[in-house]
């Protein structure tokens, strides 16, 4: 991991309120070292960012970096250990003897910003303090920084392990700058919307009396008074009752069903969703001050997607969208990709078939031009199908002509399927790695070919076989597409911290002293993003977005001919028109 841009890396390691900041060289041999107290950190780290060209080397991200923020301090880039090491710990492109493999104090989870169990770095006070999480000894950090370097250098494609580590850290920068700048969040226009959809909010608590009704209603159908439809085993007992044999509630099984309880028991699911998870409770909790603040997980999924650890930022339903506001005189910049994962495969594999397809249209749409299928809902079906393992039904019966028109990208993940059928193990295309199978599944698949296994023993043993291929064909999609959404979002971030900052009068204070000024990125998800700008800069930072998913696409994919389209608007509120 040579240092080949001149910037200086600079290790960080706490202990009993003191941080230790240890500067190293190119070749990792250590160049100086100096100890402050944590209070003096900010400072500190804000007049060297300004001096110098810096790369922060830290345990994790959300333990340094909040309260960095909420002091005013915004840095460049960082090398996030606890991340890194959970990619070069399972990557195939690492050599099997690589010290970074076993080096298991890394494998800890990440420290939650904002977490009422665990104090912020500046209030520490001894060591008998400090939450759970990866080693925060300096000494710690520098030979963890020391084993992920030569895995890195070591590896069998070390370009594409560097990039990635460096998107991953960037990453978890863009997490906790959201959480710090937070999402523009109108809570009258969110009671309004629960109250047209649910009713009036019940006094002392309750259940809303639309709510109340479709219940009535599901409970009249079924010819049940006291059935309970939050109980899964119970309310299934009372289908089954009723001559309506699903084995879950799915929507699409239920809708294959002819009945009088199906219209209100649909409607009462999504009722009930909705007040469980973005209910009053929900609005009370999460909102504050003009603000929706979530906590975002980098890598939280074993394909490399971020999850949620608290608000549900990735699972926020469309209706309450009008609820997303930007401050007076600021616009929201919305942008997501257009058929992100067939895009991301395409270039993967190098199907250049598939990428004139997508070129300047609607992917699906050209799907149907090129003939493989004869309608765009078709393409779509025969897409998803392919990239996640269908093969019943429609999916079963479009898939082959794909193949037959795009041999080279069906080929990637019917690879992919192969080999997680096999055991093996895949990798994304800049090199994180799946997990192998478990021990049960390897048992499972010994004990099918013993020759006394019976039927049901195969039967088990094709079955998992079949699921660990549709997780293989999938993940070498999916992980590559949220490797490109990092790569967007990194290189957005630079381009946004670039645009002047406004006149303290049109500033936004609610977005804290860092993005109160300037375009910021304020959400995410998976292949969308929302900036909140200055109405004088929104054009500025659209014609960012564009340019940065351009420049993604190249970072990854280099000159090979696949674009990454934006279906981009500027408005005051995030509610489709």
């Amino acid at each position: 991991m040579d240092r080949t841009d001149g910037a200086s890396w600079v290790v960080l390691g706490r202990v009993e309120g003191r941080v230790t900041a240890v500067t190293l060289g190119a070749d990792g041999a250590e160049l100086d070292r100096m100890t402050l107290p944590v209070p003096d950190l900010p400072a500190w780290v804000g007049a060297l960012e300004t001096a110098a060209a810096v790369r922060w080397v830290w345990s994790d991200a959300p333990r340094w970096y909040a309260d960095l923020l909420a002091a005013g301090v915004r840095i460049g880039r960082c090398h996030d250990l606890r991340l890194c090491h959970a990619i070069l710990r399972d990557s195939e492109l690492v050599a099997a003897h690589a010290p970074v493999r076993v080096a298991s104090a890394w494998d800890a989870a990440p420290f939650v910003a904002g977490a009422e169990s665990a104090p912020a770095l500046f209030e520490l006070g001894s060591s008998e303090d400090e939450p759970s999480g990866p080693p925060e000894d300096v000494d710690e950090a520098v030979a963890e920084f020391a084993r992920q370097r030569e895995a890195i250098d070591g590896s069998e494609d070390p370009g594409r392990l560097r990039l990635l580590a460096a998107a991953e850290s960037a990453g978890a920068l863009i997490a906790v700058e959201l959480r710090a700048a937070g999402l523009p969040w109108d809570a009258p226009t969110h009671d309004a919307i629960l109250t047209d959809v649910l009713g009036r909010r019940p006094v002392g608590g309750g259940t809303p009396e639309k709510l109340e009704d479709a219940a009535a209603r599901v409970r009249a159908a079924l010819g049940d008074p006291v059935a309970s439809l939050d109980s899964q085993p119970k309310l299934l007992r009372s289908l089954h009752r009723a001559g309506i044999l699903v084995e879950s509630t799915s929507r699409w099984e239920l809708a294959e069903y002819r009945h009088p309880v199906i219209e209100p028991l649909l409607e009462y699911k999504k009722l009930s969703r909705l007040v469980s998870a973005n209910g009053w409770a929900w609005l009370a909790e999460w909102v504050h001050e003009g603000r929706f603040r979530p906590v975002y997980v980098p890598g939280g999924v074993v394909t490399g997607r971020w999850a949620s650890s608290g608000g549900g930022a990735l699972q926020l339903p469309r209706q309450l969208r009008a609820a997303v506001r930007a401050d007076p005189g600021w616009r929201l910049v919305i942008a997501d990709v257009a058929q992100l994962e067939p895009r991301v495969l395409a270039a993967m594999a190098r199907d250049e078939a598939l990428a004139d397809a997508a070129r300047g249209k609607d992917l699906y749409a050209g799907i149907v031009e090129t003939g493989a299928v004869a309608l765009r809902s078709e393409a779509k079906i025969a897409m998803l199908g392919a990239m996640y393992g269908a093969t019943t039904g429609d999916s079963g019966r479009l898939v082959p002509g794909l193949r037959r028109t795009f041999p080279r990208a069906m080929a990637l993940v019917d690879d992919a399927a192969r080999t997680g059928e096999n055991g093996g193990v895949v990798s994304t295309w800049l090199g994180r790695s799946s997990p192998p199978p478990s021990s049960t599944w390897h048992e499972a698949q010994s004990r099918a070919s013993d020759v006394d296994a019976s039927g049901v023993d195969e039967t088990r043993a094709r079955r998992w076989a079949r699921d660990r291929g549709r997780f293989t064909r999938n993940f070498v999609v999916q992980g590559t597409a949220a490797e490109w959404a990092l790569a967007w979002m990194a290189d957005l971030r630079g381009r946004l911290a670039a645009i002047a900052p406004v006149g303290d009068a049109d500033a936004a204070p609610r977005s804290g002293p860092i993005f109160s000024t300037r375009p910021h990125l304020a959400f995410f998800l998976h292949d969308e993003v929302i900036v909140h700008a200055p109405e004088e800069h929104a054009e500025a930072a659209a014609s960012a977005v564009r340019e940065a998913a351009a420049a993604a696409g190249r970072l990854l994919f280099g000159d090979f001919p696949i674009d990454f389209p934006l279906e981009l608007r500027i408005s005051e509120s995030a509610e489709k028109d």
